[in-house]
């Protein structure tokens, strides 16, 4: 409260209160200065893990290069050691996947709710931090009328009324001997760390299912464009058939097979389209729209191509990538600083605090000489008698085995999927080598049996056989070729694609010398 003219001005207040405002300071700045030299953090600091052994994912020996199939997407892929650049979909060579990825990445809901958990830890963290790390001042003022009893003080006399006026600042303060505060702290942002890591898998979760279900829907395109096809020559060779047979050329036998033949590709003309739609309305989700936004396009394979080169890191460097199993080990990093926490609540807690200010019995006094109030107090707490701190400390320690145990079952899960992923590459690419040999040799075999069949050498019913296995071989292929575009999604994904989401440092450091306890 500023005061002016016939009263007390501020500087007499700050004049009388120097002396001692300067004493004030001085033992608490030694205070803090003999708790910077003698504090500790109890129990282990967290050490990293060790890196993962052997130089193999899978029991055989994988190629270095896959087989090539002489049809689209056949191309031969070469597995090199190579990163992986930020936006890795890009290697497919579409321009609207581009287009929809970026779509995506603005209007996902799943992504939203990644970047606002992340933002939850992070201010979680610099609202403890702010509590924590710092003293805590507050300033308070206040006005009140008493009336005192003067016998009470021993006095003769009648009971007194005035008023009371007092403004001052109040300082506390948690030494934080044994780094219980900095333990909490290290487990939040190593919580703040999981975020982030898992806002990273999301994005790579999000491209990785927006790529498989654009190549699963130009799969099912292409299948239901071959079948309506199919569909529409058997239509004209039933037809066909049916004249022959009023011409007394043909039999009933082969007029049934073809018309049996023909609603089983009418039949299957609804799942496809079926299983388009399906994948047309997911695609819409996962890039935040409605499902019938037409906002998103639809894909053919001939809008991808196949990588030729295939990035391939070993073992040890898999687990520095992955944002799955970093976000695992940002939680057993939390688990190893709540484990130092539960620990710190055995030893004594240190609170010190300080108040300064002016008391006066009229606001026109209150910042005058001699109305000066200060006083500093200290508080040690020691527990002891509280048994559950033991088993709490022993819960921390279990729930930090836990998490080391379940780092260690997503970093196998993680060889499992890379492995799993290398060995669908090679089969995909076997498996289109032969399912291209099949259909060249069903298309071939057709020609000759229709060759038969108009010199007589063959009837009818062989030529339908030769045209349901072209039919089958075709759908077939178009499986195939869209596979080892999967497969080869599925290594970006299992590689841990790339991120421009960058990690930031904590701005607060832990150097503390650490006193383990066991």
């Amino acid at each position: 409260m500023m005061t002016s003219g016939k009263y007390a001005p501020m500087s007499n207040f700050m004049h009388g209160m120097k002396q001692p405002a300067s004493r004030f300071l001085r033992l608490c700045t030694g205070i803090l200065g003999l708790t910077l030299i003698t504090s500790c953090a109890v129990g282990p600091d967290y050490k990293s893990q060790q890196p993962v052994k052997g130089s193999s994912y899978t029991a055989r020996t994988m190629p270095d290069v896959t087989l090539a199939a002489p049809v689209a997407l056949g191309e031969s892929q070469h597995f090199v050691s190579a990163d992986i650049p930020a936006d890795w979909w890009r290697v497919f060579g579409s321009d609207k996947l581009n287009t929809l990825m970026e779509l995506a990445q603005a209007s996902s809901p799943t992504l939203a709710a990644a970047r606002a958990t992340l933002e939850l830890a992070q201010k979680n963290y610099e609202a403890q931090a702010g509590s924590s790390l710092y003293p805590q001042a507050s300033a308070n003022t206040g006005a009140s009328r008493q009336r005192v009893n003067k016998a009470a003080f021993g006095q003769p006399g009648d009971s007194t009324t005035y008023n009371l006026f007092n403004a001052g600042v109040g300082i506390s303060y948690n030494l934080d001997l044994f780094g219980g505060s900095r333990r909490l702290l290290e487990s939040l942002a190593a919580e703040e760390e999981h975020q982030q890591y898992q806002l990273e898998t999301a994005q790579l979760i999000l491209a990785s299912n927006i790529l498989t279900t654009a190549m699963k829907q130009a799969q099912l395109a292409m299948q239901l464009q071959a079948t309506e096809q199919i569909a529409l020559a058997q239509e004209e060779q039933l037809e066909i058939t049916k004249k022959r047979l009023s011409l007394g050329v043909g039999s009933r036998s082969e007029v049934l097979a073809l018309q049996t033949s023909v609603e089983q590709s009418r039949a299957s003309i609804p799942l496809l389209r079926n299983s388009l739609d399906q994948q047309q309305h997911l695609l819409a989700v996962l890039a935040g729209f409605p499902p019938g936004s037409d906002a998103v396009p639809a894909f053919a394979l001939s809008d991808f191509t196949l990588p030729t080169s295939l990035p391939v890191m070993i073992a040890s460097q898999l687990v520095r990538q992955r944002p799955d199993i970093r976000a695992s080990e940002a939680l057993l990093k939390a688990a190893n600083a709540r484990y130092g926490l539960a620990i710190s609540k055995r030893y004594p807690q240190i609170n010190l605090s300080a108040d300064m200010g002016s008391q006066a019995l009229t606001a026109a006094s209150l910042f005058g000489a001699g109305t000066l109030v200060w006083g500093i107090a200290g508080q040690i707490t020691q527990p002891l008698f509280k048994k559950g701190l033991i088993a709490e400390s022993e819960a921390a320690r279990a729930r930090f085995d836990a998490a080391a145990a379940n780092y260690r079952q997503t970093v196998l899960h993680a060889l499992q999927n890379v492995a799993d992923v290398l060995r669908s590459l090679d089969n995909g690419a076997q498996r289109l080598t032969a399912q291209a040999a099949a259909h060249s040799s069903a298309e071939e075999s057709l020609q000759l049996v229709q060759q038969e069949y108009h010199l007589g050498a063959a009837n009818y019913l062989e030529v339908l056989s030769a045209q349901q296995q072209v039919q089958q071989n075709s759908l077939n292929l178009i499986e195939a070729q869209a596979d080892r575009l999967i497969y080869t999604t599925a290594l970006y994904q299992a590689m841990g694609g790339q991120t421009k989401l960058p990690l930031q440092a904590s701005p607060y450091s832990f150097d503390a010398p650490v006193m383990i306890v066991n």
